[in-house]
């Protein structure tokens, strides 16, 4: 029995390295058919910032060999893409700025890993500036749009990402994440997320002094978990987990917005689908209760590794004049913080674990709304100050971040559609390196809510 070409296109991670290890299928298959789908996607979503068409046709080509040979290995011939703030050899790393940057000459940890589990890297997804913003759009690029709805945003930074998964171009990528870029757009466009736990994925450097960590977006908790093991190194164990039962636990549920000395509101839509998801895990035999984390002023602390960040990574532009004017600012305001704003930033971390960490002598996992919105429209934060895109962006993403802070792991799960049909997400977080219980977690609520089944109308 053959898969037709739009099966094809929304089949799982797992099951495209299932259909390749038994000859259902072959890489150049799969690889084929999702540059046809990035190629006639693009001008309408622009999820890619650049595809790598025939490397990726030569690399399924020995992929199809390898598997002929009886050779096996977790991804071996998968077509999946990367985020355009790691590095891939012979290809530029712009991180969605302007410039002639010059081309990489080694592979970030990360796609070194994927490239041992035998993937076939197809491209590069589309960040905003220095992956700044909640929203994928830029000057460099224009803007990536959702394909459930294509005047909205998928979300950012890792909206190239998100894009390209939901409207089935390729079944899972790795994203970053360090104020939520893949919370937040997996909750927009109806996906999986997982931050995973500081350190869990390595990488060259300490990203954003320590905010930013790498991990998958996905349309299932499998598919997340297999990509998450991959990229960790850590074998079967995050596989494991999601096919593991949880047990009974104590989940915390937290609409609270942290204090951000901005106007912010839960948008009603948006606040009932995390009640709603709340009522389905207490179907599920857990125990629900109200609950509100410790967060206190955490917010100050995030700024100087934040802001320092950008002007860390601004300095490796070619040219920083074609920069957005608030991209500038704000590398002048990291160089102000830089000295003993950021370490006393650092220094208060343990702190904040013990204040904020403190929930978790209550209950096992905390849920919260991922955004405090649907997605905004395309160009909802065009012409904007600064201070007026901080505030824009905060009144709609006020929940993600300080699990960054904390550096511990989070999984954004699908919540449902809003009556608009626009993509709206839950996060369960966990305390220190507690992946595996809030993968559990999402695997148990995605067998009764199989949002997996849910697909964008799509032309491609």
């Amino acid at each position: 029995m053959t898969t037709s070409k739009p099966e094809l296109a929304f089949t799982g991670l797992a099951e495209q390295a299932a259909m390749l290890a038994t000859g259902a299928t072959t890489s150049v298959e799969l690889t084929r058919l999702a540059l046809e789908k990035a190629e006639a996607s693009q001008p309408t979503l622009n999820a890619f910032k650049s595809l790598r068409a025939e490397e990726a046709l030569r690399e399924a080509e020995e992929a199809d060999r390898r598997l002929a040979a009886g050779e096996t290995a977790p991804l071996l011939g998968v077509p999946t893409a990367i985020k355009d703030d790691l590095d891939v050899t012979g290809m530029p790393t712009a991180f969605g700025c302007e410039g002639d940057f010059s081309v990489a000459t080694t592979d970030s940890p990360p796609v070194t890993a994927l490239r041992e589990a035998g993937a076939v890297l197809i491209g590069k997804t589309n960040t905003p500036e220095l992956g700044q913003w909640p929203f994928t759009e830029g000057p460099a690029f224009g803007a990536t749009r959702n394909p459930w709805d294509t005047e909205r945003t998928p979300g950012g930074s890792s909206g190239g990402a998100a894009a390209a998964i939901a409207s089935g171009v390729i079944a899972a990528a790795l994203g970053s994440d360090g104020a939520g870029s893949i919370r937040i757009p997996a909750a927009w466009t109806d996906l999986v997320g997982i931050k995973p736990q500081r350190g869990r994925v390595p990488t060259e450097r300490e990203l954003f002094h320590g905010l930013t960590v790498v991990g998958p977006l996905a349309r299932t908790v499998a598919d997340a978990a297999l990509l998450l093991d991959v990229a960790a190194g850590t074998g079967t164990a995050f596989q494991s987990a999601a096919r593991r039962e949880p047990g009974r636990m104590r989940i915390g549920l937290s609409t609270r917005i942290p204090f951000t000395a901005t106007k912010t509101r839960l948008d009603p839509h948006a606040h009932a689908a995390v009640v709603r998801l709340a009522e389905r895990f207490a179907e599920l035999g857990h125990e629900i209760v109200e609950i509100e984390p410790d967060y206190r002023l955490i917010g100050l602390t995030f700024l100087p590794r934040s802001l320092v960040g950008v002007r860390d990574w601004s300095r490796r532009v070619p040219d920083q004049a074609r920069l957005d004017p608030r991209t500038r600012a704000n590398a002048r305001q990291g160089s102000a913080l830089a000295g003993p704003a950021l370490r006393l930033a650092r220094a208060t971390e343990p702190l904040l674990q013990r204040q904020i960490g403190s929930v978790f002598g209550r209950v096992d996992v905390v849920l919260t709304p991922t955004t405090a919105t649907p997605p905004p429209r395309i160009g909802t934060f065009d012409k904007l100050s600064g201070w007026q895109t901080d505030q824009a962006m905060i009144a709609a993403c006020p929940y993600a971040w300080p699990w960054n802070v904390l550096g511990w792991p989070g999984v954004n799960v699908p919540a449902g559609l809003s009556p608009e049909g626009l993509p709206l997400g839950g996060q369960l977080l966990g305390p220190s390196h507690a992946e595996e219980r809030l993968i559990s977690l999402a695997a148990q609520l995605e067998e009764v809510e199989r949002w997996q089944d849910r697909k964008p109308e799509t032309g491609w």
